[in-house]
């Protein structure tokens, strides 16, 4: 099915691909309005992105890096202050959040206690990885520390959270594995596997 366009659509798609051409040439579209907040993001070739899409990066260094041939959603926000890397070929429906960031610690002796307001507790960070060919489904979460394998999908509305290995089918909240890719047989087969 060809998508049609309204005119004003077509216009504003105009707009964003000169943009895009004029800003990151290296894209294939960035669609307006875009809201990248302090520092840069290296966008591999081709990247494509939907509208109101959010990165907020550190001012200090690049923490954000978008491998080749990649889509990103409307609405998508990206949080990057220590390091969030998305491979190749990346899929991302649209209202994916992505954050390598927590608003304090949960976890061991050094817990920030409740209370303390949200807003005043320490930035907390752990790099996240997203493999190669990884669809990312509608609403999706990616916190902080999650390393996503090669060749995953990831349910829409998972909370994801961990290590998955390559070629699993993550879904629900939290996430866990429900499927696997059997390359013997060429299909996903059910499976419980546990990602702590």
């Amino acid at each position: 099915m060809r998508n049609k366009y309204t005119f004003s659509e077509f216009l504003k798609t105009v707009y964003s691909l000169m943009l895009t051409k004029l800003t990151i040439p290296q894209a294939r579209l960035i669609r307006r309005p875009v809201y990248i907040r302090g520092g840069m993001f290296v966008g591999g070739r081709n990247l494509t992105t939907g509208r109101c899409c959010r990165f907020d990066l550190s001012a200090k260094k690049q923490t954000l890096t978008i491998g080749v041939d990649c889509e990103i959603g409307d609405y998508t926000h990206i949080v990057a202050h220590e390091r969030v890397k998305i491979g190749n070929n990346v899929l991302s429906a649209s209202k994916v959040f992505i954050s390598d960031t927590n608003h304090g610690c949960y976890k061991g002796e050094d817990s920030d206690p409740p209370a303390i307001s949200p807003n005043k507790r320490r930035i907390v960070t752990e790099p996240v990885k997203i493999g190669n060919n990884v669809w990312i489904g509608e609403n999706a979460v990616i916190m902080a520390g999650s390393d996503i394998g090669d060749g995953c999908i990831i349910g829409a509305n998972a909370v994801v959270k961990g290590s998955f290995p390559e070629n699993s089918m993550i879904a629900g909240v939290p996430a866990k594995i429900i499927k696997v890719y059997d390359s013997s047989t060429g299909s996903w087969i059910k499976r419980e596997y546990s990602n702590d």
